[in-house]
């Protein structure tokens, strides 16, 4: 049986939530059963999983030294959202009220920053985020913990080909605005009304060429200080929540 290990609070109370069927087995760190671990615990036996009291090392060992507050689990891997499920999701979108709303990841490789960004895009209220199969982490225990649970409620579409799914973007109407330093309007600038998609690029290089060149317009964050960039998942808020203000603007008018 093909498995993963996902560990933490946040990342497991949402599986449990969100997707328990994906649970094998659960291990919790001998003699921790405080307030924070005790919904675990008792949604993990009302649902008849098999919980494993175990010893720190134990813990620590099944993934990889990572900080999984007492909580580790064997998981099945969850459904993976590709090119064709973006497509009918866009379909599906069209009699919303509001705009899809979208964001993309075009060589974001450490998966603490991609837990961190589908945490932020939770919270901005993205509606999915799309990244590439190659050159991107992947969603694993690390990223899922990072994401504080945005990783079980985030639909994250991992396409094989990221320009073709950009023209997909573009064929239904969604404008796309990517974020590059040498751009010549920045985000306090640049208008994100209806139907969006963003694109995040790479830390130190940024969206590749084939990226860029299907982006509808280029945004910059401007800089004051002595720094030239920002961590991308800070980058990512700064520019998702100046897009908040002004959609939400635009619904409150």
């Amino acid at each position: 049986m093909s498995s993963e290990i996902a560990y933490g609070i946040h990342s497991l109370t949402a599986i449990i939530e969100h997707e328990p069927e994906r649970i094998i087995e659960l291990f919790v760190l001998k003699g921790r059963e405080d307030d924070r671990m005790k919904p675990i615990l008792e949604q993990a036996y009302s649902l008849g999983f098999s919980v494993q009291y175990t010893s720190r090392k134990t813990l620590d060992d099944k993934c990889d030294g990572e900080q999984h507050q007492g909580v580790v689990a064997r998981v099945r891997p969850a459904k993976q959202r590709d090119e064709g499920d973006l497509k009918q999701w866009l379909q599906s979108v069209e009699n919303r009220d509001k705009p899809p709303f979208l964001l993309v990841l075009d060589g974001v490789t450490d998966p603490h920053n991609l837990g961190a960004v589908l945490r932020t895009a939770d919270a901005a209220g993205i509606d999915g985020v799309i990244v590439p199969k190659d050159r991107s982490a992947k969603l694993n225990g690390t990223a899922r913990k990072v994401a504080c649970g945005a990783a079980e409620v985030m639909p994250l579409f991992v396409v094989t080909n990221l320009a073709r799914s950009l023209k997909i973007l573009q064929d239904n109407n969604v404008w796309i605005i990517g974020t590059a330093g040498e751009a010549t309007a920045d985000v306090f600038e640049m208008k994100f009304s209806g139907p969006l998609a963003i694109v995040m690029g790479a830390e130190g290089t940024g969206m590749r060429r084939l990226t860029r060149e299907n982006c509808d317009e280029l945004v910059k964050i401007p800089m004051a200080g002595s720094v030239s960039s920002l961590n991308v998942s800070v980058a990512t808020g700064v520019i998702l929540y100046e897009a908040v203000r002004q959609r939400n603007s635009i619904i409150c008018n």
